[in-house]
């Protein structure tokens, strides 16, 4: 039979006392059960995240990924638009070069943004061609991932910038842009591309020794080296913005001259390259709600709609290509309308963008066919058949692929260091941050350039062999 003794009267008073202070940790401890749980959850996600990025990686600043092995197939980092081997990784790296005599049938604007970490082409803080507005890093954005993708068009290989060459290219010639600020955006974006490439700055200068501020009217740098210039000519509209005629309505403060050119085209049709851009600045806002109402000969059009003009003014801007320039001697592009991404309202009304740190990889979101102005633009060019038929007109057809780069926008950082970030309900979710998206867009036009010169080369060596 087994031994069973009654507890002493000591062991009984140590678990009475031990009870009792169980009861108290356990009341005092229930204080905390809130926060431990939160710092659970916390200590959780941060495990996760130093699982996805490694640890190695957020210890160096967030700059770069990790090596190829460790790279997240998921999003397609891997270098050559996706990941995967085999026969398909094998297609894929036999692409033909968009230079070679079978590229011509390549849509270099049929592609994907991939992870390349040569990337960027240059640093803002090494560019003193740049806003302030455009440089997003010194302005205090904490991530770069922005800066790290390049475009890969699906069927073929872009030649690789250089800027020596395109410098080469440009010897003695004047490449223009004339457009709104974005265009402003590509055209700094080239600045700091090609002067990667020059060891004296010096010898990039202003012509008329004014400063690379918000500059209302035109800016000219001159690459001495090179007795080349590249131009900036601001005109959003592209089209004529003048007074209000006599005896116009009180409500009419200036008007948009649909049948006129801006006054600044006489200097842009002698270019050797020819950039334009406009779409940013057709609309209500910047329209009618400011007074400005479109005119037709000495006619206001008190009526007409934003989207109406627009489509008047780009056919005003083809006929003046056919009528002005000779594009036996000049290259012309028209860059087509890079999408806007605020959320949750616009520029005026608290729409956002800076929680995007990644593309839209893949498909888009969002199809080109639901952009009115990307519409519009095609239905003109289509009705000019002698242009869009022809290579009097070069498209940069960037709004696609810039439709997937919700990323790449100043959002708060645009003000500058000394200022800090720009308030919530004020962000920019149009221009781009530099280096980045706009860059892509002048690897494109880089592209498009060397394969005209190669054409024309192969044309003029068919005809003389035929002579």
């Amino acid at each position: 039979m087994c031994n069973s003794s009654s507890p002493s009267a000591a062991e009984v008073s140590d678990a009475v006392n031990f009870g009792d202070f169980y009861k108290r940790a356990k009341k005092r401890f229930r204080l905390f059960e809130p926060s431990v749980g939160v710092l659970g959850v916390a200590v959780c996600a941060v495990i996760f995240c130093l699982f996805l990025l490694d640890y190695r990686t957020a210890t160096k600043g967030l700059t770069r990924f990790p090596s190829q092995n460790e790279r997240l197939l998921w999003l397609r980092i891997d270098g050559d638009g996706g990941g995967g081997g085999g026969e398909e990784s094998s297609r894929k790296k036999k692409k033909i070069d968009f230079l070679s005599s079978g590229g011509g049938g390549c849509d270099v604007f049929d592609g994907d943004w991939v992870w390349d970490e040569r990337y960027p082409l240059y640093q803002s803080k090494d560019c003193r061609f740049l806003d302030e507005g455009f440089r997003c890093s010194e302005n205090g954005r904490p991530d770069f991932f922005y800066a790290k993708w390049r475009w890969q068009p699906r069927n073929c290989n872009l030649p690789g910038f250089d800027a020596k060459i395109m410098l080469e290219k440009l010897r003695n010639i004047r490449i223009v842009f004339a457009g709104d600020s974005i265009g402003r955006n590509q055209w700094e974006s080239l600045l700091c591309m090609l002067s990667s490439a020059v060891p004296n700055n010096d010898s990039i200068y202003e012509v008329n020794g004014n400063p690379i501020t918000k500059h209302k009217g035109f800016l000219i740098f001159k690459f001495i080296d090179y007795n080349c210039t590249v131009e900036y000519y601001r005109a959003p509209f592209l089209v004529l913005q003048s007074r209000a005629p006599p005896n116009s309505p009180p409500r009419v403060k200036t008007t948009l001259k649909l049948d006129q050119m801006d006054w600044t085209s006489s200097k842009w049709k002698d270019a050797d390259v020819l950039v334009f851009n406009t779409g940013h600045w057709w609309n209500y806002e910047k329209t009618v709600r400011g007074g400005c109402y479109f005119q037709e000969g000495s006619n206001v059009e008190m009526g007409m709609s934003v989207d109406s003009a627009y489509e008047k003014a780009l056919g005003t801007v083809f006929e003046w290509i056919n009528r002005e320039v000779n594009t036996m001697k000049t290259q012309v592009f028209f860059r087509t309308y890079a999408p806007v991404h605020f959320r949750g309202g616009d520029w005026r009304s608290g729409g956002t963008c800076h929680l995007e740190t990644l593309p839209d990889l893949g498909s888009s979101l969002v199809p080109p066919h639901t952009w009115n102005k990307y519409n519009i633009f095609s239905r003109v060019l289509s009705s000019h058949s002698n242009l869009s038929d022809s290579k009097s007109l070069g498209v940069l057809n960037i709004t696609h692929m810039t439709s997937r780069r919700k990323d790449g926008h100043s959002s708060l950082y645009y003000l500058g260091p000394k200022v800090g970030p720009a308030p919530l309900h004020r962000q920019d979710c149009s221009h781009w941050c530099l280096p980045g998206v706009p860059d892509a867009w002048n690897e494109l036009l880089y592209a498009l350039v060397l394969k005209r010169e190669i054409t024309r080369k192969s044309n003029s060596s068919s005809f003389h062999a035929q002579v």
